[in-house]
């Protein structure tokens, strides 16, 4: 279901306003629910968008990949993906709030059954749930749960989707935790993607990786770039 520029987008009780970038985004999410972290701020800044293009966000939350995307890039069109209705609602107040409701489209649904047709993205970014069902105490805030853990969705329905969205030669970008890195390489490789691009992100300089973001491209020639990594939260904070 897409969401329509009739909505209001007055602030529900339980949310709030949040300023980044010295107040030029603006950002509807929840006091106590799920808000977004630095993890979405490093895919927005590694994905490699080009004039024109139309992106989709996989699971957007409050859609602010979206919007960082939109204020650094001239996008055709950009559409995200989110099944839970609260963070959908965000998303689509965060596009009007911002003044992009003309390029920005909320859709409910789910990954794995979206009613479009094959092959008219070109770009694909996705901050997935990160741990597998098992792995852990799962949240007992429900969004909270379903952004985190896998259950509603896993990587390889991630992967799957996006090469059904994807134009040839398109390209996808995820960001994942460094212990999982060999998985989403070997899996990438057996679903028709290419690795071209990685970045590492560490806590500090005297700990282990945190987080690797891979940017991959469908049926392309072997050969992989490795980025300056990124320390702590790089140039950024988000708010609390």
């Amino acid at each position: 279901m897409r969401l329509s520029n009739s909505h209001s987008f007055e602030l529900k009780p339980n949310e709030s306003i949040d300023y980044f970038l010295d107040g030029r985004l603006k950002i509807i999410q929840s006091k106590y629910g799920y808000r977004f972290s630095i993890d979405a701020v490093f895919i927005s800044e590694f994905v490699t968008p080009r004039k024109g293009d139309i992106v989709v966000d996989l699971g957007t939350g409050c859609g602010v990949i979206l919007l960082l995307l939109l204020l650094r890039h001239k996008l055709s069109c950009a559409i995200g993906i989110e099944i839970q209705k609260e963070l959908a609602f965000q998303a689509h107040r965060n596009a009007i709030l911002n003044g992009f409701q003309d390029k920005m489209h909320i859709i409910i649904g789910d990954i794995r059954r979206l009613p479009f047709i094959s092959g008219f993205a070109d770009v694909v970014v996705c901050n997935p749930p990160y741990r597998k069902i098992g792995s852990g105490r799962i949240n007992p805030d429900p969004t909270k749960a379903i952004a985190r853990h896998e259950l509603l969705i896993s990587l390889n329905d991630i992967l799957s989707t996006s090469k059904r969205l994807l134009k040839k030669k398109g390209r996808l970008a995820l960001i994942y935790p460094a212990e999982r890195v060999c998985e989403v390489m070997v899996k990438l490789n057996k679903c028709g993607f290419e690795p071209k691009r990685i970045q590492i992100a560490y806590p500090d300089l005297y700990s282990r990786a945190s987080l690797v973001l891979i940017e991959a491209y469908i049926g392309a020639k072997p050969g992989m770039t490795i980025e300056p990594p990124i320390i702590g939260q790089g140039n950024y904070a988000i708010p609390s």
